[in-house]
């Protein structure tokens, strides 16, 4: 696997390392989070139905951002596809492994706190997880809170952003354990998925996690700039089970554009690919009591 970091640079190849993550996870072991909460879908599933009146009101609401509504996500399947363990090596994830035409939406850092947004995703109701970095969050925990009761998860980022493969262990646990530690607490749940900054890790980082609780890495597989996507596929497609990266981003890193913009720009890419959006959480079974 070529792996890139958040602005699209070639950062190596790490296919090794994933696969055998992977593999002493057992591959139905990946990566997971959030199955301490379990909530409802967010949007009408296929197998739900709805009436005209609510497809014409959701329709309605879509509008007022410029967009049409998303295929609604399928039933996650009781079998969840990626099973995590409560000990041994954290599993890496650049997927989930699934037949549905589904993806994931994952929003690092937290810089922008856009209350708009808040309000586009009250309306559209669009899943996402949240990892999270504490120095840029610390300034408004309530705004993530906001969206957190919408029923997206928060998951961990560090508490600084470091590059992890550059720095000691010793700091690296700091950064994990500060963040899990002060995620718990604001938030109520302690997360069970871990970024790292970048996308850069090494052997420390995942001892570094394991010891702080996380039981899985999340990579992924595109990432939204301003407009556009990037992608890892060289035929610039989506593929089933991909996870994406966005950023709480604003005009001031956006060059001009909003988040809600540059939300809906992703909305758009995903729906010409006749995709929909689902809950990463509800395709994971984490440990046994977390």
């Amino acid at each position: 696997m070529t792996r890139y970091n958040k602005r699209g640079r070639l950062c190596g190849a790490l296919a090794g390392v994933v696969v055998a993550a992977l593999a002493a996870a057992g591959c139905d072991a990946g990566g997971g989070s959030g199955a301490h909460s379990s909530p409802a879908p967010a949007r009408p599933t296929a197998t739900g139905g709805t009436t005209a009146a609510a497809r014409a009101a959701e329709a309605t609401l879509w509008r007022k951002w410029g967009l049409t509504p998303l295929p609604s996500a399928p039933q996650a399947p009781a079998d969840k596809p990626v099973k995590l363990s409560a000990s041994g090596p954290v599993p890496v994830l650049t997927h989930i492994p699934t037949s549905q035409k589904v993806v994931f939406i994952t929003i690092d850092d937290g810089q922008e706190k856009d209350p708009k947004f808040v309000e586009m995703m009250r309306d559209l109701k669009v899943p996402f997880t949240m990892f999270l970095m504490n120095d840029v969050i610390k300034s408004d925990y309530g705004y993530f809170k906001q969206l957190q009761e919408l029923g997206n998860h928060v998951q961990n980022h560090t508490l600084h952003h470091p590059q992890m493969n550059a720095v000691p262990l010793a700091r690296q646990k700091e950064e994990v354990c500060g963040d899990q530690k002060i995620l718990t607490r604001e938030y109520g749940t302690a997360p069970l998925l871990f970024r790292p900054p970048y996308g850069e890790y090494n052997a420390n980082t995942k001892a570094a996690v394991a010891e702080c609780g996380p039981r899985a890495i999340v990579w992924w597989r595109e990432s939204m700039q301003i407009h556009n996507m990037t992608y890892q596929d060289p035929g610039k497609k989506l593929h089933p089970g991909d996870i994406i990266l966005a950023h709480f981003r604003g005009p001031s890193e956006l060059k001009g554009t909003t988040m809600t913009r540059m939300f809906a720009d992703l909305l758009k890419h995903i729906q010409e690919q006749g995709f929909a959006v689902a809950r990463l959480e509800n395709y994971i079974e984490p440990p046994t009591g977390h």
